[in-house]
C-alpha cells in the first residue's frame, strides 16, 4: 500500500504547456496516459542566466556587462519530476528537471 501511495506521490512526466506568468505547466505522464491540470513550479533562486541568451564569463579585465537573471521554467518537451499531496484532488508540484 505504501508502494503505491509513494508511486502515485512522486511522477515523471513530459511538459505539454507552460503558463508563464503564473510560473505553471501542465505535465503528461505516459505511464498512466494522463496529462495534469496546471500544476505550479516550485521558485528557484534568481541564478539561473536566462534561456537563449549568449551568456560571457569574465576575463582578466575587470569589466561590466548586462545580463538577465529568471528563476527557472520548464519548457515543452522538458522532463520533469512532480509531487502530489496524497489526498482525493491533490494539488502537484513541479520539483524540477530531470
Amino acid at each position: 500500500m505504501q508502494e503505491n501511495l509513494i508511486k502515485n506521490m512522486v511522477r515523471v512526466g513530459i511538459v505539454t504547456a507552460v503558463d508563464k506568468p503564473k510560473r505553471r505547466a501542465r505535465v503528461h505522464f505516459p505511464d498512466i496516459n494522463i496529462v495534469s491540470d496546471f500544476l505550479y513550479v516550485l521558485r528557484s533562486p534568481s541564478f539561473i542566466p536566462d534561456k537563449d541568451v549568449p551568456q560571457q564569463t569574465e576575463t582578466a579585465e575587470a569589466h561590466t556587462h548586462d545580463l538577465t537573471i529568471k528563476p527557472w521554467l520548464p519548457s515543452v518537451n522538458d522532463k520533469v519530476l512532480c509531487l502530489f499531496i496524497p489526498c482525493e484532488g491533490g494539488d502537484g508540484f513541479i520539483l524540477g528537471a530531470i
